[in-house]
């Protein structure tokens, strides 16, 4: 998991907007919408011009693949396969590919919170020096392990999840535009805030942390000049435990609903459950990320006040690098998984986003157009 970014949008009218409010408002159950009056109240952007009816483009091609010589190893970040995150998200690539390209062979393995560089070196030689080809690892803090070790073993492939710094032949990048999906969390969030308040917690304080809250920053300021944020951080950059804290997460988002916000969005791995369950103690809604976290099994007691979740593909990108691996041509794969390659985007499972879902869409439309351009650095 992880990242964060501000915009303006087309005028339509006193009546569109008026109509946008209240439309935000039908198929409301158990607080999942925002009622129409008090929707009005905040949002003071006109409804965005309807979507195209084909405003993205898959990353998957047709055509069978057949990906049984692979011998993958994935390197987890911390939290591991079962932090119903950004861990489940690169484990559901791998499985996916078991699935479809019939590779028989991953072993996992998982970094833990303070373990030392060379603890992340020996992973990904252990993995090298028994066969595993290619290898993934699943996070930017692998950077430094993967240069070195990469560097000893041209013949391994190497994939990096979150990092672009090394420049080697055998590695390959799996980047993401984390604000632009989070660019529509805040816009959800503002459409279904009753209070006109709303909350961020992000996991570690870092470069690619900033950017998830940088989107979701500018989502929410882009339909609302009246919004009030509450912007928090578990822990300072370096400290990797707020991705594993979720009693941390719990206190950071109860005292955020505790200043009024009823919306809650948090990029913090596995202490995203603690932020889940703050919300539904203090009565409040919360966006997840990384995976569909309403279908998470870790965190369904949450799950009636899970509105959606802000996806970044991991396992979009996971698997499309296996295949193209497959295949014999990494060339394929995209610079950066965003919006237009359906990188990253919103979850709708349990419906509670349904009646804005073209809103979003809307939205979605201008900003892989180039009409809004998302900021990866937060602007408060």
């Amino acid at each position: 998991m992880r990242g964060t970014a501000l915009a303006a949008v087309s005028m339509a009218g006193v009546l569109a907007l008026a109509g946008c409010a209240k439309d935000s408002s039908s198929g409301s159950s158990n607080n999942s919408a925002a009622p129409g009056d008090q929707a009005a109240a905040c949002v003071t952007a006109p409804k965005p011009p309807v979507a195209p009816a084909a405003a993205s483009s898959s990353t998957q091609d047709g055509g069978k693949v057949d990906g049984s010589k692979l011998k993958v190893g994935l390197a987890f970040d911390v939290g591991g396969r079962g932090d119903a995150s950004f861990n489940d998200a690169a484990a559901a690539g791998t499985d996916k590919a078991k699935t479809d390209l019939g590779v028989t062979s991953v072993s996992e393995s998982t970094a833990s919170a303070s373990e030392a560089e060379s603890a992340k070196q020996q992973r990904l030689e252990q993995m090298a020096a028994q066969g595993f080809n290619p290898i993934i690892a699943v996070g930017f803090a692998y950077a430094t392990s993967v240069g070195a070790v990469a560097a000893k073993h041209p013949e391994t492939k190497f994939a990096i999840v979150d990092d672009d710094s090394i420049k080697l032949a055998n590695v390959t990048s799996l980047v993401f535009a984390e604000e632009q999906g989070s660019f529509l969390a805040g816009v959800a969030a503002v459409y279904k805030s009753k209070s006109c308040h709303i909350g961020f917690v992000g996991g570690v304080n870092t470069p690619l942390i900033q950017k998830f809250e940088a989107g979701y920053l500018q989502g929410a300021k882009a339909v609302s000049n009246k919004v009030k944020i509450e912007d928090e951080y578990l822990t300072p950059a370096g400290d990797f435990t707020g991705f594993q804290d979720p009693a941390k997460g719990n206190v950071k988002a109860a005292a955020e609903i505790s200043a009024g916000a009823d919306v809650v969005y948090h990029a913090a791995g596995a202490s995203g459950k603690g932020v889940f369950d703050a919300a539904k103690k203090g009565n409040a809604l919360a966006i997840g990320v990384d995976s569909d976290q309403y279908n998470q099994k870790t965190v369904e007691a949450d799950k009636d006040i899970i509105i959606t979740s802000m996806l970044k593909r991991v396992d979009v990108a996971v698997f499309s690098y296996l295949k193209a691996l497959a295949k014999g041509d990494l060339t394929t794969l995209p610079k950066r998984f965003d919006l237009k390659v359906d990188g990253v985007g919103y979850a709708t499972s349990g419906g509670k986003i349904d009646d804005i879902k073209d809103v979003l869409d809307g939205y979605k439309a201008q900003i892989i157009a180039g009409t809004i351009t998302v900021s990866d650095k937060p602007q408060k």
